[in-house]
């Protein structure tokens, strides 16, 4: 059925209802938290109907946060795919990834932080399906980078215990850049995650 109809203008008219629906959701959660963001906040930013959005999402908000969530796990792994893909080096792959990460958060002043962060943390104790899918991206941004390690020659604990290292290390330098409105925490993060990484060499 085409419901592009309901589409508001932006530049997610021409999704499908669905996917602006998720958009929005992730937009408006990676920025105002879960709590802070309403279905009806969402309908309209996404120019849907509220029916629509319980017609796609029956399970209401904690549904359709974790789809949210998932989106933003999408977002990320495509970076961090970048990042890996572009150089033979690990090291500064995670360099470059940190400071991709960097001028998105400065392009955005300072206010699109990690969606999946921002989304599920508060919901955990409340929410299982919010903090399953975010527990999964976490696992998935650290398993491309274990296996990129691997592939680089990294013994197989190292590779894992430096993946799980290097995410932590982004996403708290992450949230320490937004709060700073200043790139230098994520900047300095790549630097000395590089040079972690090269240590074990």
């Amino acid at each position: 059925m085409n419901t592009t109809t309901e589409a508001g203008p932006g530049p997610d008219a021409a999704l499908g209802t669905r996917e602006r629906i998720v958009r929005a959701a992730s937009r408006l959660m990676q920025r105002q938290g879960y709590e802070g963001t309403g279905i009806k906040q969402i309908s309209r930013e996404a120019g849907a109907t509220l029916g629509s959005v319980y017609h796609f999402f029956p399970g209401g908000k904690q549904e359709l946060a974790a789809e949210a969530i998932r989106h933003g796990d999408q977002e990320f792994t495509d970076i961090l795919r970048a990042a890996l893909d572009g150089t033979d080096d690990p090291a500064e792959a995670i360099a470059a990834c940190a400071g991709t990460v960097a001028e998105a958060l400065r392009a955005s002043d300072w206010i699109d932080g990690c969606p999946v962060t921002a989304t599920s943390i508060g919901t955990a104790d409340r929410a299982p399906d919010i903090q399953r899918a975010a527990a999964e991206a976490f696992a998935r941004w650290r398993g491309l980078v274990e296996e990129k390690l691997r592939a680089a020659g990294f013994g197989e604990e190292s590779a894992h215990e430096l993946a799980h290292t290097v995410i932590s290390t982004l996403e708290g330098a992450e949230l320490a850049a937004q709060l700073a409105r200043d790139e230098a925490p994520l900047l300095i993060a790549g630097r000395h995650l590089a040079r972690l990484i090269d240590s074990y060499r």
